[in-house]
């Protein structure tokens, strides 16, 4: 037996039936997001890639809805963002990082979102990426996103999120330990 396989990780042969019906399911309907991209083929890379299930199953587990919005050339892998309209509920009322949450001396979140991020095999969108989603479709109309904070800026205390307001992308800047009931991040993940 493998001591090192985590089978907290793995997912049962129909809960990956499950998730690939509603990645399916959303990749059709959503079209406009993955020009020029076949569903057999990303459907093919997810099969080749077992390890990556889990991570998609977390982020549509707390709620970012995750579909195929690009392919990575250089490295032939599929691009997943969290593509739900507004900020996922199930990460929400969390900091910037681990040092934030610990940081604070009163009412802490229960996480942040770098930690949160780590745990699903994800990674936190940059400025970059987020913009590039909004290119996709309004998301975040109603509540923001956490986004990768440059180290400049959050050796300073800092941390940034992002959110649509009046047809327009804004990024701010908040105290790092801040935490919010309509604040969340999302994620990437390569296949």
């Amino acid at each position: 037996m493998d001591t090192n396989f985590n089978y907290e990780k793995e997912l049962l042969p129909e809960q990956q039936a499950e998730l690939l019906n509603i990645l399916k399911t959303r990749f059709e309907k959503n079209k406009g997001r993955h020009q020029g991209i076949e569903w057999g083929k990303v459907q093919a890379k997810l099969e080749a890639n077992p390890e990556k299930w889990w991570s998609l199953h977390e982020m549509e587990k707390t709620g970012g809805e995750p579909d195929v919005v690009g392919y990575d050339e250089k490295t032939g892998e599929y691009i997943f963002y969290d593509c739900s309209a507004e900020s996922p509920k199930g990460r929400r009322s969390v900091c910037y990082d681990h040092e934030a949450l610990e940081a604070r001396k009163a009412h802490k979140p229960e996480n942040s979102a770098t930690e949160m991020a780590a745990e699903m095999g994800i990674a936190l969108l940059s400025e970059e990426q987020y913009r590039e989603l909004q290119l996709l479709g309004n998301f975040d109309t109603k509540t923001s996103s956490w986004v990768k904070t440059p180290a400049a800026i959050r050796k300073l205390g800092g941390a940034l999120f992002c959110d649509r307001r009046y047809n327009q992308v804004f990024t701010y800047h908040n105290g790092a330990d801040s935490y919010y009931g309509a604040r969340a991040f999302r994620g990437s993940l390569k296949v």
